[in-house]
């Protein structure tokens, strides 16, 4: 699933592909994506004649900005936008079509189904689910180490389970927690309410710096991530811990290990993150 350097790069990239233009009509080829409102067609009426304002981002979540409206879009395990001429043919993957009056269109491709769209009053989307159960954003002034603290010593959960949580913190998806824990020497198993101050100002700071690095690299195409122009990320390159179950550790060379936390495939080295 997408995470925040993944998701942060799509909203970019379709931000570039989409502001200003107009939306003339929509298609939607697979009902059960749309789910507020429930019916299709006021779905549709509403966003026939909107000009895309802007394109954000809340968590995982993209948010496609409409003069009156908001869209909440999460892609989920396989979801993808991308903007193609009206003419170019589509396969049976793509189910939602906004079709554009400069002949373009954006399409929503999800072979999984499990992408979601809100559509909110613009001003709505952050006072109603899914996005008000969600916790601080990482590079938020909200998120700091004393926040952090506080939240870890409340919960007698496996550190990396509470780090998923995204009502603590949102973004943070299998991938990153890994290399957060990794780089802040921390065994993902460990009781999050046993880190000392010191451990937790170290995650702070190696949750923030993982993020922002990923960021700057496009994200880590682990499966068929790509961008909003079909770019895959590079961050896999930098990847520590994660997808390494047996390659040397990039640190002391000992063999990584998986195993799983909170049913999450979990890679950790055994000498640099200590049980």
């Amino acid at each position: 699933m997408p995470e925040l350097p993944e998701v942060e790069t799509v909203r970019k990239t379709l931000y570039n592909l989409v502001l200003h233009k107009t939306i003339e009509d929509i298609t939607v080829y697979w009902p059960k994506i749309i789910k507020n409102p429930v019916e299709i067609e006021q779905f549709i009426d509403a966003l026939k004649g909107e000009t895309i304002t802007d394109v954000g981002r809340r968590g995982k979540f993209l948010i496609i900005y409409t003069d009156h409206y908001a869209l909440v879009s999460h892609l989920r395990m396989e979801g993808k936008y991308g903007v193609h001429p009206k003419e170019l043919p589509f396969d049976k993957h793509t189910h939602v079509i906004f079709h554009f009056t400069d002949y373009t269109e954006l399409r929503y491709r999800d072979v999984r189904k499990f992408g979601t769209m809100h559509l909110y009053k613009k001003g709505e989307e952050l006072t109603k689910p899914p996005l008000i159960e969600l916790g601080p954003e990482p590079f938020s002034a909200e998120f700091t180490q004393e926040y952090l603290s506080e939240k870890l010593k409340k919960t007698n959960r496996k550190v990396k389970s509470a780090l998923l949580d995204q009502k603590l913190l949102v973004g943070l998806g299998n991938i990153y927690v890994d290399e957060a824990l990794f780089r802040a020497g921390i065994y993902p198993e460990r009781l999050a309410n046993t880190l000392n101050e010191e451990e937790t100002s170290l995650l702070h700071s190696e949750i923030v710096a993982t993020l922002d690095e990923a960021v700057k690299k496009g994200g880590s195409t682990i499966r068929s991530y790509v961008n909003s122009q079909g770019e895959i990320g590079m961050f896999q390159l930098e990847l520590y811990a994660y997808g390494r179950k047996g390659e040397p550790c990039k640190k002391c060379g000992t063999p990584l290990e998986k195993i799983t936390v909170g049913g999450r495939g979990t890679h950790f080295c055994p000498t640099c993150q200590k049980q």
